[in-house]
C-alpha cells in the first residue's frame, strides 16, 4: 500500500497535481474560451477528487486535493509549462515522469490506477464543453485536437 510518505514533497507535489495537469493538457490541445475554460477545470476538479477505484494512493491524491480546494489553494501551483517551447509536449513529458515516478514507488496495480485516473482525468475535461456549432447545434463533445490529445495523454501514462 503506497502512500504520501512513501514520496519526498516535491514529488508529491507532482503526484497530486497530475490529474489537473492531465486536464491542462485538452486545454492547451482546443483552447476555448474562458467558459470552455472553466467547464474543463471544474471537470477535472471533480475527477481529480472522484478517484476511479479505491487504491490508497488515489485515496490519498483525492482527499489532498480535496484539502487544497476547501483552502482555495490553485492545484496547479508551481507548475507552468515554459514559453515558448510547445506546452503540450511539455505536459505530457510531466505526465511521463509522474507516471514513472509513481511506478518507482507503487504497486503495479496503484500505478495502472493511477494512469487510469490520470486519463479519466484528461476524458473528463474534454467531454465538458462541447466544441464548435452554432448555439449549440453542430457542436461536438470532443473535437479532434481533443482527441489526439486525449490519445496522447494515454500513451504517455501507459509506459
Amino acid at each position: 500500500m503506497t502512500t504520501k510518505d512513501d514520496f519526498t514533497d516535491e514529488e508529491w507535489a507532482r503526484v497530486v497535481r497530475a490529474p489537473f495537469v492531465a486536464g491542462l493538457a485538452i486545454t492547451l490541445a482546443d483552447p476555448g474560451g474562458p467558459f470552455e475554460a472553466a467547464k474543463e477545470t471544474m471537470a477535472t476538479l471533480k475527477s481529480a477528487t472522484n478517484p476511479p477505484s479505491r487504491e490508497q494512493l488515489l485515496a490519498d491524491v483525492a482527499l489532498e486535493v480535496q484539502a487544497m480546494s476547501q483552502e482555495h489553494q490553485h492545484p496547479l501551483k508551481g507548475y507552468r509549462p515554459a514559453k515558448g517551447e510547445a506546452p503540450g509536449r511539455q505536459v505530457l513529458d510531466e505526465l511521463r515522469d509522474v507516471q514513472a515516478v509513481v511506478a518507482a514507488k507503487a504497486t503495479p496495480e496503484e500505478a495502472s490506477a493511477f494512469a487510469g485516473w490520470l486519463v479519466a482525468s484528461a476524458k473528463a475535461a474534454a467531454e465538458a464543453a462541447k466544441d464548435g456549432g452554432f448555439m449549440g447545434f453542430g457542436a461536438q463533445q470532443v473535437s479532434e485536437r481533443e482527441q489526439d490529445m486525449l490519445d496522447q495523454v494515454a500513451a504517455a501514462v501507459s509506459g
